[in-house]
């Protein structure tokens, strides 16, 4: 499932913000190769995320650039923890269709749970035409599994939904504050049955529940909403809230997760997102809409 060692968000970021300092002291890769006697392939290496970050050179390079707490210490926990293995290489299901590329996606949302020194992380989601995975019901994303991968198997599908339970685990409480999920979803979700009518209702009530806690805003766009460009298919923004981050976009297909890291094109699906939640249902009637369909199903 992954297909390279240690987090892969971890290395992104070590590599972006080492690239960043160096960029930002005017240096070229060849001067600080020479400076540091190593390898301008090894630095590379390093600012693309390519293998395992060594602390040593780590502390080099932040020392050469002056780089001062906090963060130089950041970085530095950032090189540790790149080192550690991913939780999700424990759940190892065929990473194909809906899962291809989803340990990337994984990696997103993990990071979520690392508590930062500023403002709170953000993930913006729009689910098309099922319920969004964060808020799915263990039964809910079993029954939806099984029906659009019947190939993967009952052994298969009790990985995913193993993982996607472990996943959820980022919207419960920590230091210093929770990951705000803010969501739309597609009033085809609503009527779109998945399992059972018993399941059904069950993940309706669910979603008014979780639609009751402060981290998590969820409203519905409905059929005689005029559409939005994004809405031909399910995507995530995620906002993090330490300033050495880059947001990230992560597009879900059936053939996988691909994802968009160019700050402009972040920033179009960041006001895309914005008209998504214009033109959705405001939290009353949302909360009318799920009370009516809990009740219907």
């Amino acid at each position: 499932m992954v297909t390279a060692p240690g987090p892969i968000v971890r290395r992104q970021k070590l590599g972006n913000a080492l690239r960043e300092f160096r960029e930002r002291r005017g240096f070229s890769l060849e001067r600080v190769a020479e400076e540091l006697m190593i390898s301008t392939s090894k630095l590379s290496r390093l600012e693309n995320a390519q293998g395992s970050p060594q602390a040593r050179d780590v502390r080099d390079l932040l020392r050469f650039y002056e780089v001062t707490k906090p963060d130089a210490g950041r970085l530095m926990r950032w090189t540790y923890a790149a080192r550690q293995q991913d939780w999700w290489t424990d759940y190892d299901y065929d990473s194909t269709g809906f899962t291809s590329g989803l340990d990337a996606h994984i990696a997103y949302e993990s990071e979520l749970r690392v508590a930062h020194e500023s403002n709170a992380d953000v993930a913006r989601v729009y689910a098309a035409s099922f319920v969004p995975g964060l808020l799915q019901t263990e039964a809910y994303a079993r029954a939806l599994h099984r029906s659009v991968e019947p190939w993967r198997g009952s052994e298969g599908v009790e990985r995913v939904v193993r993982s996607l339970l472990r996943r959820q685990e980022v919207l419960k409480e920590r230091d210093p504050e929770p990951l705000h999920l803010t969501a739309v979803m597609h009033e085809t979700a609503v009527h779109q049955l998945v399992g059972s009518p018993e399941i059904m209702r069950e993940q309706f009530e669910h979603l008014i529940r979780q639609n009751e806690n402060a981290n998590v805003e969820l409203r519905i766009l409905p059929f005689n909403a005029l559409p939005v460009f994004t809405i031909t298919c399910a995507w995530t923004h995620f906002e993090f809230g330490d300033s050495l981050d880059r947001d990230v976009v992560l597009i879900e297909t059936h053939a996988g997760v691909r994802h968009i890291e160019s700050s402009g094109q972040v920033r179009q699906y960041q006001r895309h997102f914005s008209e998504l939640w214009r033109r959705a249902l405001g939290q009353q009637d949302t909360r009318g809409m799920l009370d009516s369909a809990a009740g219907r199903w």
